[in-house]
């Protein structure tokens, strides 16, 4: 027990320095090559700091152990948005740019209503086992595609609303930095997760439950620790690109990949899950659009902690 959380600590140390490495990699990058922060943000922070999920995932649709899938890729999303955004919402208010109003954010609202459609087959076509099928896989690869179609194109025009942040580093050294902090990014994720989830089923906690809290904790430490310091440094761009990004791969590419590895089964408690992620994700829609300036404030951040707060109370008491 005692080697468990030893292992945990050193995941969380690994995360939180991968995390420092490829903010300034990243952001450095961005500067030398004219690339909005935002892309910066939406494809590259964002895909590697979903490694771990992807890593954990890869794994569980192997074996077949559907709630991994499912709850990784769900409770990463919901934790995204209510502590992580959250958080970084109340060390810095986070301003909204034109493009990530009109594409990302909608975008990720339409992600997370994908996954509650393909996956609710009992609930829509009184199917008598609710189930995210191979063709539901390649149907949210199609729409990652289109994703990454759009990132490339603003990739292409190279043009920034406004400087992005950051440590003015050689090319070479920029590159170093962030392959260093990805590589420990996803180690330290590989370690936590592991010493986290067997710490959790010693005390006979539900797969499912597993799921939602200690692993996607664990494969989240990655936007956690990159958003923060984001938000800290004020590089309000991957701040909330980072988020904005990494629920749109969870979903489209991570659960897309997930499926057709292996069909998802959907539990009746998972429902609610995907019901409670599209309902979050329509509030950053809602406040972004009726909100002063198109920015998330410290009061919008200050709800995200209280919501996360009761949903992690209603999973344990109804699991």
């Amino acid at each position: 027990m005692m080697w468990q959380v030893l292992l945990l600590v050193a995941g969380f140390a690994g995360i939180i320095t991968g995390a420092v490495l490829l903010v300034d990699g990243a952001s450095s990058l961005a500067r030398r090559l004219n690339v909005p922060g935002i892309v910066i943000g939406l494809t590259i922070v964002a895909f590697g700091t979903s490694s771990p999920e992807f890593v954990v995932n890869l794994f569980a649709s192997l074996s077949g152990n559907s709630e991994m899938v499912l709850g990784n890729v769900i409770g990463s999303n919901i934790l995204n948005i209510l502590l992580i955004l959250g958080l970084s919402t109340l060390i810095f208010p986070l301003a909204v740019k034109t493009t990530t109003t009109w594409f990302e954010i909608p975008l990720c609202l339409l992600s997370a209503l994908a996954a509650l459609a393909l996956a609710g087959d009992q609930k829509i076509d009184g199917n008598t086992v609710a189930l995210v099928s191979r063709s539901d896989g390649m149907i949210l690869l199609l729409f990652f595609t289109v994703f990454i179609a759009y990132n490339i194109q603003m990739a292409v025009k190279g043009n920034t609303d406004e400087p992005v942040p950051g440590r003015d580093l050689s090319a070479g050294k920029s590159i170093l930095m962030f392959l260093g902090g990805l590589i420990l990014l996803i180690a330290g994720g590989k370690i936590t997760v592991s010493s986290a989830t067997s710490l959790a089923t010693t005390a006979g906690i539900p797969d499912r439950i597993i799921a939602l809290t200690i692993v996607s904790l664990g494969t989240s430490l990655p936007e956690l620790a990159t958003s923060v310091v984001a938000a800290i440094r004020k590089h309000t761009d991957i701040a909330l690109g980072n988020i904005l990004g990494s629920n749109i791969f969870n979903v489209f590419f991570i659960l897309g990949i997930s499926a057709v590895i292996s069909p998802v089964t959907v539990s009746g408690g998972a429902i609610t899950d995907l019901l409670f992620n599209a309902f979050i994700s329509l509030l950053i829609f809602i406040f972004v659009f009726t909100g002063k300036g198109r920015k998330l404030h410290r009061t919008e951040g200050g709800l995200f902690l209280l919501l996360y707060a009761g949903y992690l109370v209603f999973i344990f008491i109804k699991p």
